[in-house]
């Protein structure tokens, strides 16, 4: 049995009593399913603009928005009336001019939308959705089977395993003895299930600590590709990073479900969690020129422009909230500063102002970004990092920085992740609102490991406001009417991000 396969196969598919084949693509051990072939297959009303790679499925009270490359989709009654953006835990993607979507993680919404259950599996028996079926829909269980023993071919290996409880999740370190080649993850039926390809673990030779925090227990099965370390999660995990990169560890950060608000019911402290401060971060500055683009735009100087047009505007019209620069003219500010600042003034949301550049000028990329922290996991996402990271050779102690290793940032990220419902959520609305009213073209939400994020204690998202290596995009913005739109957009979503930020606190209390 293949248990990670990545190819195409053939999946059948029952909305009610409505069964249906379609091709699936696995990536990892996940079904991605083609939303065009999905509509035309169960008659499902659609358009689909091939242009900006978006879909719209168009159902009897609901329509679902989704776009390629984007884990952000938006779901709107007929009448237009209510509208809610969700993420998916895995990017959507595109293959050969369609949108895939995982079906997993889709299915939940697409049972929302037919108003009917969805049943699926694939003819390796392997079934992505683990809810009890209809009667009438004949579905295998989704098991990750024990086979044979781990032959004398497999690589044989002792694991240490350490668990330790932290204030917003759980950080599990796995310690192999020898360097591991490959190793492929995902979560089912709430354990965390971690393959080691062609490689012998013995259950007798695991060295591991008691269970905690939102740890359950962890055991070892065998399959014919190697061994599956099987770690069983609590009901009341979020979501998880793992760090394979770390030397011979392998890092687990497992995230509480929730934004731990403990003194937030008591009145003393209730003003803490009114949205009162937005602390605006413009990237660069002084010293430190940041990226320069075509025509000789400089990026310090567009960071600056945005953020104060952007300051102005919630100034303005949202007058209970205080803005809050860590920068308002042309100097350097070092980046452990301007978290600094930012807590120092109690903010509530962190929002870090820049632009993008790739390598050679007049070139292609281009596009409006939005990012998280949390390690990246990809070749360009990391890229980015390192180059707005590189601002620290000119600061005057950049060793201060050097305990932010893999193991030391994943912890950094974990403090995050009680913000982190909160971060997601206004990059999804601030995402929209690019998509909906800029010219300039979105490439989605995205994550990747800034520093200058690290040291906010609160929501906190990093702006790339586009490529200025691209003529157009650098043209729209060095102009005063880009400079604007851009400012607009993203206040746009701290508005939005208010009403729904002080509607959560207000219904925890």
């Amino acid at each position: 049995m293949n248990l990670f396969p990545q190819e195409y196969k053939d999946i059948d598919i029952a909305i009610g009593n409505q069964q249906k084949k379609l091709s699936a693509y696995y990536k990892g051990n996940m079904a991605f399913v083609s939303a065009n072939e999905m509509a035309k297959v169960f008659g499902i009303n659609h358009f689909y603009n091939p242009s900006n790679q978006k879909i719209e499925l168009k159902f009897v009270n609901h329509i679902l928005k989704i776009t390629a490359k984007n884990p952000f989709v938006v779901l709107t009654s007929q009448n237009g009336k209510e509208s809610e953006t969700y993420q998916l835990p895995l990017t959507t993607l595109s293959i050969k001019g369609e949108i895939f979507i995982p079906l997993h993680y889709s299915s939940p919404l697409l049972e929302k939308c037919f108003g009917k259950r969805i049943n699926f599996s694939a003819s390796t028996g392997y079934i992505a959705k683990t809810e009890k079926p209809s009667d009438n829909v004949p579905i295998v269980k989704p098991e990750i089977k024990t086979e044979t023993p781990p032959t004398p071919a497999f690589l044989p290996i002792e694991v240490k395993i350490s668990i330790d409880e932290k204030a917003n999740g759980t950080l599990i370190t796995i310690r192999p003895d020898k360097k591991v080649s490959k190793v492929e993850h995902q979560i089912r039926n709430d354990t965390l299930r971690i393959l080691f390809t062609n490689a012998g673990l013995d259950q007798n030779k695991i060295q591991k600590t008691s269970p905690k925090g939102l740890v359950r227990g962890v055991d070892v099965s065998t399959v014919s590709l190697g061994t599956v370390l099987n770690i069983a999660l609590k009901k009341d995990y979020a979501t998880y990073d793992l760090i394979t990169d770390s030397g011979k560890d392998i890092l687990v950060s497992i995230h509480n479900k929730k934004f731990e608000r403990k003194d937030a019911k008591t009145d003393a402290r209730k003003g803490r969690w009114i949205f009162d401060v937005v602390v605006i971060d413009p990237g660069h500055g002084g010293k430190d020129y940041g990226a320069i683009g075509v025509g000789n735009a400089i990026e310090k100087d567009i960071n600056l422009a945005i953020s104060l047009k952007l300051g102005e505007m919630i100034k303005e019209n949202l007058k209970d909230v205080k803005v809050v620069y860590t920068r308002k003219d042309d100097t350097f500010v070092e980046l452990y500063k301007r978290g600094k600042i930012a807590n120092e003034n109690s903010g509530k949301l962190f929002i870090s102002i820049h632009c993008n550049s790739a390598p050679k000028k007049n070139s292609t990329p281009n596009g409006f970004e939005v990012y998280l922290l949390r390690p990246g996991r990809t070749d360009e996402a990391i890229a980015i990092a390192e180059f707005e990271n590189s601002v620290i050779q000119l600061e005057d102690n950049p060793n201060r920085y050097e305990k932010l290793t893999d193991e030391n940032f994943i912890l950094v990220s974990m403090a995050h992740s009680s913000y982190m419902k909160y971060s997601e959520k206004f990059a999804g609305l601030l995402d929209n609102h690019v998509r909906q009213n800029l010219k300039i073209n979105s490439r989605g939400v995205k994550q990747a490991g800034f520093y200058v994020l690290v040291g906010a204690s609160m929501p906190s998202v990093l702006v790339e406001a586009g490529f200025l290596s691209n003529k157009n995009d650098a043209d729209y913005l060095k102009s005063t009417r880009g400079q604007h739109d851009i400012a607009e957009a993203i206040f746009n979503a701290v508005k939005s991000f208010k009403v729904y930020y002080d509607t959560v606190i207000e219904s925890d209390k």
